[in-house]
């Protein structure tokens, strides 16, 4: 999908949790607060890329709110639709069938336990949708779709529904 020459009016947004602070993900990896830190205050635009299942030749959309709580690191972004591969993800999404959502990273700074890794710093590269994170609480929690602009009617207007 060329997303330089979309006008980006037929879109997705969901929102989630991408990682969960101090939660064991299958590989033994536990996130700690403030591990994103640095990555997100050293981000330019402000964004990353919207994956489906960590392929990057094939962005599906980009994350532009993306921020650290008490809970873990929080998600929002545009799904970028009108292509069939697009399309076909966001059905699958809107189903249910997928909604998952894990982190691609490079680990800066980890401790190793017994049971894995202490993650204390990550540069933060992407967040995918995928059907089986890693760590299985990392969940979109948020499915709201958004039309072009102009195109009013009471359908779009309660097609929003939190499937949290």
């Amino acid at each position: 999908m060329n997303l330089e020459n979309s006008s980006h009016t037929n879109r997705m947004r969901i929102s989630g949790y991408a990682s969960l602070f101090g939660k064991k993900d299958l590989g033994g990896d536990i996130v700690r607060r403030g591990a994103f830190s640095a990555s997100l205050l050293s981000l330019k635009t402000g964004q990353i890329p919207m994956l489906f299942a960590h392929e990057t030749k094939e962005p599906i959309g980009v994350w532009h709110r993306i921020f650290e709580d008490a809970t873990g690191l929080f998600v929002s972004g545009d799904f970028f639709l009108g292509d069939p591969r697009s399309d076909h993800i966001a059905r699958l999404v809107r189903s249910g069938a997928l909604s998952g959502l894990s982190i691609g990273y490079r680990a800066t700074k980890s401790r190793t336990t017994r049971c894995g890794r202490e993650l204390i710093e990550l540069d933060l590269w992407e967040v995918s949708i995928v059907a089986f994170p890693m760590l299985r609480s990392a969940r979109i929690t948020q499915i709201d779709d958004l039309f072009p602009f102009g195109q009013i009617d009471q359908e779009h207007l309660t097609s929003r529904r939190s499937i949290m």
